[in-house]
């Protein structure tokens, strides 16, 4: 399944309100959204048939777009629900779910006033954001070329499609030298995070991690830090300079797709996956499985 085209796979996409199937889930050349990027979405994942903080990412998918500038035509209950017919029509229990939310093709130029807005969610099978041997070991990121822009020249807290056209070209570039991953810095020289995950560093035991002033604040970030409290653990969000990677004994980063992922180096910095790491890891998934147990039963 991993090979096929994700235009050339079978099933339904809820699209503009209903379950169509999966090849008839077009849109025109003349798009908003792939012009000039007015598209925000989200990436969840499910377990055992429930999707992971659906609530939270469909209110996030609503700011986003509110950030710019359009209304969604769905509120989040109903975008929650079209989330959850998605996964269903793909017979997934466990597998990824992308809602997207994008301007369409009624006029073209910079202004789109009167554009409509489509909405669409599509789910598939994703194990594995990383190859799983690699990520056994830590898995290795270079170090981007481009930096996250400031919040004052882009929508930075918006999960923008535009906003990711610098992630693509950092990830090739790093897939290019054999590297997973690049870790991506601010538009101050501060280490931000990598293409698509917030990144976590570990130093005599305290757990350090950038401020997402710049970049989101990941969903799944957000639940690793409630995790680390709960352990008991010393976590500090702060700015930090590239020259004190070296100085840290463990590095791992979060996200939805990367759920929790060890680092094993980044550039000439080398990390050991750790305790810290690996328990963090195991409180990860012992959670994503226990909600979805709760939501089970209720």
């Amino acid at each position: 399944m991993a090979d096929i085209p994700f235009d050339k796979r079978d099933g339904f996409i809820w699209f503009n309100g209903e379950l169509i199937p999966w090849a008839d889930a077009k849109i025109h050349v003349l798009t908003h959204g792939l012009h000039y990027g007015s598209a925000v979405f989200e990436g969840c994942r499910a377990y055992s048939g429930e999707i992971f903080k659906l609530r939270e990412h469909s209110e996030r998918l609503v700011n986003s777009a509110d950030i710019l500038g359009f209304k969604i035509p769905y509120s989040v209950d109903e975008i929650d629900e079209a989330c959850r017919a998605a996964l269903k029509a793909q017979k997934l229990v466990d597998g990824y779910v992308r809602p997207i939310a994008w301007r369409g093709s009624e006029a073209m130029g910079v202004s789109a006033q009167k554009n409509k807005i489509n909405f669409a969610v599509a789910a598939w099978e994703w194990p594995s954001y990383f190859d799983p041997e690699q990520r056994k070991k830590g898995i290795r990121l270079d170090i981007a070329q481009y930096k996250r822009p400031s919040p004052e020249t882009a929508p930075s807290h918006a999960k923008a499609a535009g906003l990711y056209m610098i992630c693509t070209i950092s990830k090739h570039a790093a897939e290019a030298k054999g590297y997973a991953d690049a870790m991506m810095l601010d538009y101050r020289g501060y280490v931000a995070e990598a293409t698509g995950a917030n990144i976590f560093f570990v130093k005599d035991g305290v757990i350090h991690t950038p401020i997402a002033d710049c970049f989101l604040n990941g969903i799944t970030r957000q639940t690793v830090i409630g995790l680390a409290e709960k352990r008991g653990y010393e976590l500090i969000e702060r700015h930090i300079m590239p020259e004190e990677l070296t100085t840290f004994s463990e590095c791992f980063i979060t996200g939805s797709a990367a759920e929790v992922t060890p680092v094993g180096e980044i550039g000439p910095h080398r990390f050991t996956p750790g305790k810290i790491t690996a328990t963090l890891f195991d409180d990860y998934i012992a959670t994503v499985r226990r909600d979805i147990r709760v939501h089970a039963s209720a």
